[in-house]
């Protein structure tokens, strides 16, 4: 099932994709496998199809989403920009997508993204900070880009948690 493929092992394929065939080969060899459910459409379910419905369901709330509906490559890309690591700031150190090395997200690459996202809270080091208390996945304002210095410091930011069922 998705949860034993959930791992670290799959995590760190997503770190390293760029460089590593075999990292290429088990990120879709995951994505492409089956959960053992059928989806709305009928069809089984696969890693990713749960993935992205787990993605839309952490982080696209305020895109008015249907309950159920997988995040896409707008919704994705709406979003990444929200999510901190540790505490809001303007350096790519706190920002998770600039930390991660994605730079775009658009059609070839928001499924890995929403992928590593995922993986990191239930498998990677993200998961592990949670449990010391010392980091965690901070999601902000819908548009840090263009706030002021003021606007990020005194900006809402929500903790996230996700451990179960992926």
């Amino acid at each position: 099932m998705a949860q034993k493929l959930i791992n670290r092992d799959f995590y760190n394929a997503l770190t390293c994709f760029e460089e590593d065939e075999a990292a290429q080969d088990l990120y879709y060899t995951v994505m492409d496998s089956k959960t053992g459910r059928t989806g709305s459409n009928g069809r089984p379910e696969t890693v990713r199809d749960q993935i992205l419905r787990v993605y839309a369901m952490l982080f696209c709330d305020g895109l008015g989403m249907e309950a159920g509906q997988k995040a896409g490559p707008d919704e994705v890309e709406a979003t990444a920009d929200r999510l901190y690591i540790g505490s809001q700031g303007f350096d790519p150190d706190h920002w998770y997508r600039m930390q991660h090395h994605f730079p775009v997200i658009d059609d070839d690459n928001y499924d890995r993204f929403a992928a590593l996202v995922i993986a990191d809270l239930s498998a990677g080091p993200l998961h592990e900070a949670v449990k010391d208390g010392d980091r965690m996945l901070l999601v902000g304002e819908p548009d840090p880009l263009h706030m002021t210095e003021e606007q990020r410091r005194s900006q809402h930011l929500q903790a996230v948690e996700y451990n179960d069922g992926v």
